[in-house]
């Protein structure tokens, strides 16, 4: 059988036969992006927060850019070799010709409109960041669009809120992050509120919209509560005047 052969044309499938198999060769890697969310909601996704996926995203440990790279070499995807020459300490790209797929691969953070340090949890979950972080990448950008509304609340819909990552957000978590970043707060906050607005447009029971909105309030209020960095508090008397993302190009498409 050829390398091409042994993926799976399904996107969810091979993004599970990926983890699989990084599993199995102890590769640090964990997925992110909308398959991740796909892989924890498992047959409880309700149809109104269902989509397609196009492509696969992935987080490697700080360092392992090369191990990450040989990895997916193996498994049948091809490098952009002019890419992973000069952004390969901080990211990979690599494709999937025979399905018209793109593979990405942040090393030791995600990083877009804001950095989401995961590094150091890769081994929470067995197959993809944790909830808090999945749930950040999320409420991470700054022009937030229908598809990340989508799979934030898609996460809130079939996981508690609490203070741990047992199958829940970790809200302590998300507020500890938060307190220390004026930038993040701004962004999180702000698009917290967005999904509480759109839980309406949604086609799902009145008692499933009551829980969706009960999950953002309790999660927007414990990073309220939490007590902010002096950094935090500085940046604060900036506040809008100053921008406080980031505009990352991206070669094409992001979880």
């Amino acid at each position: 059988m050829s390398a091409v052969a042994r993926i799976e044309a399904d996107v969810v499938a091979e993004g599970r036969r990926l983890v699989e198999r990084a599993t199995a060769g102890q590769v640090p890697v964990r997925l992110l992006g909308g398959v991740a969310i796909r892989l924890h909601a498992a047959d409880d996704l309700p149809r109104a927060f269902c989509r397609p996926y196009k492509d696969l995203d992935f987080v490697a440990a700080r360092g392992a850019s090369a191990v990450a790279a040989r990895f997916f070499a193996e498994e049948g995807y091809a490098g952009h070799a002019a890419f992973n020459a000069l952004n390969g300490k901080e990211r990979l790209l690599f494709f999937d010709d025979g399905n018209g797929r793109q593979l990405d691969v942040f090393v030791g953070a995600f990083r877009m409109c804001h950095a989401i340090p995961v590094a150091d949890r890769l081994q929470v979950e067995p197959a993809t960041i944790p909830l808090a972080e999945l749930l950040l990448t999320k409420l991470q950008v700054v022009e937030l669009n229908e598809k990340d509304v989508r799979d934030a609340l898609a996460i809130f819909h079939g996981h508690a809120v609490e203070e741990h990552d047992r199958e829940a957000v970790n809200a302590g978590l998300v507020a500890s992050l938060c307190a220390g970043d004026w930038g993040l707060w701004r962004t999180v906050t702000r698009n917290l509120e967005a999904c509480w607005l759109h839980v309406e447009g949604y086609d799902v029971s009145p008692v499933e919209k009551q829980e969706l909105v009960a999950k953002i309030t309790a999660l927007l209020d414990r990073v309220e509560r939490e007590p902010k960095s002096r950094a935090w508090k500085l940046r604060a008397k900036i506040g809008d005047r100053k921008r406080w993302y980031e505009t990352p190009e991206e070669v094409e498409g992001g979880p």
